[in-house]
């Protein structure tokens, strides 16, 4: 499928900013996108030097305490993530390290984005989420895919192929 590359995160204080816009009604989906992008930025700093990774350190710590043993919500740091993101209800999300997501996506509870296991050492890539697209609750995108720009993922839906703009 062509569709146009999800638009990057950029500095994360802009994307930080966008996504507190959009958060700005949701107390929770503001804890989460807030602690996410601050946990992003401490994981690419800690790659700059020992001493930056020494210091990113309890940063991470904490952001998985509180996100995903606290409030389970599985969204690594290393994701990326376009400005704007949006978590709606969030409890039950599992996002794959290696997935990517464009601007102004909206996650729902329940939602999981990731590869699949075919077996020992057969692992696929993880989607690509296009902007502006929304996932329903309990939706599961899975595998080396593209979800286009203004897909809506309905509840419960699971999606295995490309979904076209």
């Amino acid at each position: 499928m062509t569709s146009p590359a999800p638009t990057p995160p950029g500095p994360w204080r802009d994307a930080l900013r966008a996504d507190v816009a959009a958060n700005r009604h949701d107390p929770k989906g503001l804890l989460l996108v807030t602690s996410y992008r601050v946990a992003a930025a401490a994981r690419a700093a800690g790659q700059r030097s020992i001493a930056a990774r020494l210091a990113a350190v309890p940063v991470l710590v904490a952001y998985r305490v509180l996100v995903e043993w606290m409030l389970g919500v599985e969204l690594p740091a290393q994701v990326v993530a376009g400005p704007g993101l949006r978590i709606r209800h969030g409890q039950g999300l599992v996002v794959n390290t290696g997935t990517v997501l464009g601007a102004n996506v909206m996650l729902r509870h329940n939602v999981t984005i990731g590869n699949i296991r075919r077996g020992p050492g057969d692992t696929t890539a993880c989607p690509v989420i296009g902007d502006d697209v929304e996932l329903g609750a309990g939706a599961v995108v899975v595998g080396p895919i593209t979800v286009g720009r203004g897909a809506l993922i309905g509840a419960n839906a699971v999606v295995s192929h490309d979904v076209p703009e």
